[in-house]
């Protein structure tokens, strides 16, 4: 009976371990390109690098998340070398955003993420790193309406209320949540332009316009504001939640955005903040 009693014993034990294995860990990786970096606020300052540069205090305010020493008069070489708060603390890039105010408090997001995503583009695997150095703006600080803007404002964990361009009435227990998609696609030459804008484009039908041929990953801003209830009072800097508007300023060390791009990106994998996939 020994031999029987310890078969069974083994064919528990291996069943237990097979029960004991997460579902991921049996499955493939998932198949999304993706990369992200988690970054808290830094600084408020009503400063703009990109659209004000050199000129302190001339903007409305803004809320900084990532490059710690980013100001009005931040340049590519300033930014290099210094810290900042993201995760991965390898990410010491400049995001920034209008300050949300209730009334005329300040309120801090609590949840940062910036998605580098393959989504927008049909070839993934033709995607390249985002240049060193590249500033991107996008939204609408002047925005009037709802035609002229691509704020999105929805409720975190409350898919019943529809999505709108400004503020939304969000239930109590969910927060008040918006993103922003950035254009993807570059010229190939500039790393800014006049406007700030006209060095990059939105894909068409799945590719990149002849004129901006060079498909770099999508950068997707996602903040959550502690805020439900009523919107009374709610602003941005900018004015309305219409005006929503986001700035870019790539300071990724170059080998940590091409590793990136070229294990997560052009490969349709999703990565953790080491850029690594399982």
């Amino acid at each position: 009976m020994t031999k029987p009693l310890s078969q069974l014993a083994a064919v528990l034990a291996l069943a237990a371990g097979v029960l004991s294995v997460p579902v991921t860990a049996q499955g493939e990786p998932v198949r999304v390109a993706e990369f992200v970096a988690d970054c808290q606020l830094s600084h408020r300052l009503p400063d703009d690098p990109i659209v004000l540069p050199g000129l302190a205090g001339a903007s409305h305010f803004h809320d900084f998340f990532g490059n710690h020493s980013t100001n009005a008069h931040s340049t590519q070489q300033s930014l290099e070398g210094k810290t900042g708060n993201c995760n991965p603390v390898s990410d010491i890039s400049s995001y920034w955003v209008p300050t949300m105010y209730r009334d005329n408090t300040a309120i801090t997001p609590t949840g940062i993420t910036f998605y580098y995503l393959g989504e927008g583009v049909n070839n993934p695997a033709a995607i390249q790193p985002t240049p060193y150095g590249l500033k991107i703006v996008a939204g609408n600080a002047r925005a009037t309406g709802d035609h002229d803007s691509i704020a999105r404002w929805s409720c975190l964990h409350a898919g019943h209320v529809n999505p709108s361009k400004n503020f939304v009435v969000c239930p109590a227990g969910t927060m008040l949540e918006t993103y922003l998609d950035f254009p993807q696609c570059w010229d190939g030459r500039n790393l800014d332009s006049a406007d700030h804008k006209s060095h990059m484009s939105y894909p068409v039908a799945g590719g990149c316009p002849s004129s901006h041929p060079v498909p770099v990953p999508k950068l997707r801003m996602v903040l959550r504001y502690p805020v439900n209830g009523s919107t009374a009072g709610l602003r941005l800097s900018s004015g309305t939640g219409q005006t929503m508007h986001g700035d870019f300023f790539n300071v990724w060390p170059r080998a940590e955005m091409e590793r990136r791009v070229r294990n997560c990106i052009n490969v349709v994998m999703k990565c953790d903040h080491a850029g690594n996939h399982g």
